[in-house]
């Protein structure tokens, strides 16, 4: 039998290295060529690393979470053959995909041997003596606490007189162990529990709960978590919140999505937004911009690639409308449905989710009345949707009810002072209220 090492392969772009986010075996399992060992992140892609042998997992390299070097060991195995401790590549990395749940437990590989383990000899435990001997209330009632002592339904036994006492203080007997002939619970047993302390004597109902559970955060939670740090503290925000009317457009929204030749396809607010954010570039270019904060470089780009950010099973996730403007009202529509799909999918590529110049949010209905988005580093700009309301609105005679929309904005503020963050803002208003004028040409 001779140990191999496969070592983690080149996973495209030159990743010099990558956080293992996923094992897929683990230490004892019987593994065929092509199965998958691990998963490991690259930026925000989640990539399968495939065994190129067939052997018995002996060791793993690192835990979830930890960071391994391109072209170190990531396994070792038990394979046929005499050449001890041979170096095996790894197989080329399986197609990349945005990460499934953070960590999943290994199941069994699908060619392990039948039949189980093999039999063991029984084993013959020496018989108990048997003792009328009580032991102390203490080690009796020291389990109290973490849980009941008799199974779930089983009724305690114990006398009228040891019930209304237990009633009294507040205690649920079928959290009691009583040391009585057949299990009863008896006064001394009740004697035992209020020696305890005030505590113990409480109801299971209100006992306090103390446990803690420690969540390592891995693979895309902790990417966002980079992410959103470098945001927060090199880049300082500055929000505007405006209200928006956005009766008529609703109204024309409904009115197209009538359009059976358009079907399935429905427009959301979305594409109006996009549409209108295009235009509003156009008059202030530095709004779609990527701020290089340490060579002091403003990089404006022509075209407008607007990420649009989406939560998925996997986490919040960017997927980008490449070139918005060059796509029509029904074209943003249908690039971004097909965008979202993939993203929730897990079939989106990185070229997809990458590339933003600008970027808005949306959380739908659960948008809230006013949200404070932080910008996706190195943008200078992130829109902000909130959720429709019906609004009584003031006509100048009589108040009617309107459909109203708040856009939370967030800039750069190193770049964008407060009066520009203002007039783009305003300018996407103004076209979102007056829908007509989003297809108006110039």
């Amino acid at each position: 039998m001779a140990e191999r090492a496969i070592r983690l392969p080149d996973v495209g772009e030159g990743v010099a290295e990558a956080e293992l986010v996923e094992w897929h075996v683990k230490i004892g399992d019987l593994i065929g060529e092509d199965d998958i060992l691990a998963a490991v992140m690259t930026d925000k892609a989640t990539v399968e690393i495939p065994s190129p042998i067939a052997g018995e997992i002996v060791w793993l390299a690192a835990e979830v979470g930890d960071v391994v070097a391109v072209g170190s060991d990531l396994v070792r195995m038990n394979v046929g053959g005499k050449d001890n401790n041979a170096i095996v590549e790894g197989a080329p990395a399986a197609k990349a995909k945005p990460p499934a749940a953070e960590v999943a437990a290994s199941a069994p590989p699908a060619n392990a041997p039948a039949g189980g383990p093999p039999e063991r000899e029984p084993v013959t435990f020496p018989r108990a003596e048997l003792t009328t001997d009580r032991p102390p209330l203490t080690d009796a009632f020291r389990h109290f606490a973490g849980g009941a002592p008799r199974p779930e339904g089983e009724k305690p036994l114990a006398s009228p007189a040891v019930r209304r006492r237990a009633r009294e203080a507040g205690v649920d007997l079928r959290q009691v162990p009583g040391t009585g002939p057949a299990g009863r619970i008896t006064h001394e047993d009740l004697d035992g529990l209020f020696a305890q302390g005030p505590g113990m004597a409480r109801a299971p109902g209100v006992q306090p709960r103390t446990a803690v559970a420690d969540v390592k955060i891995v693979g895309l939670r902790r990417k966002i978590a980079e992410r959103m740090a470098i945001a927060n503290t090199r880049i300082p925000h500055i929000t505007y919140v405006e209200e928006v009317d956005v009766t008529a457009l609703e109204e024309l929204r409904a009115t197209l999505n009538k359009d059976k030749q358009r079907a399935p396809l429905r427009l959301t607010i979305l594409p109006f937004l996009m549409r209108a954010m295009v235009k509003a570039i156009a008059e202030q270019p530095n709004l779609n911009a990527l701020f290089d904060d340490e060579a002091g470089v403003l990089h404006q780009h022509a075209g407008v690639h607007i990420g649009i950010a989406a939560q998925t099973p996997a986490g919040l996730l960017v997927p980008v409308v490449r070139h918005a403007e060059t796509l029509d009202l029904w074209g943003c529509g249908a690039e971004l449905n097909r965008l979202a799909e993939a993203a929730k999918k897990g079939t989106a590529t990185r070229d997809e989710l990458s590339g933003s110049t600008i970027t808005i949010t949306s959380l739908g209905a659960m948008g809230g009345v006013v949200t404070t988005p932080i910008i996706n580093h190195p943008e200078v700009a992130i829109i902000g949707v909130n959720k429709i309301m019906v609004r009584p609105v003031w006509d100048g005679s009589t108040f009617i009810p309107r459909k109203m929309m708040n856009l939370s904005s967030s800039f750069d503020h190193r770049v964008v002072d407060g009066f520009d963050a203002a007039r783009f803002v305003q300018r996407i208003k103004t076209l979102l209220e007056a829908p007509a004028l989003i297809f108006m040409e110039g």
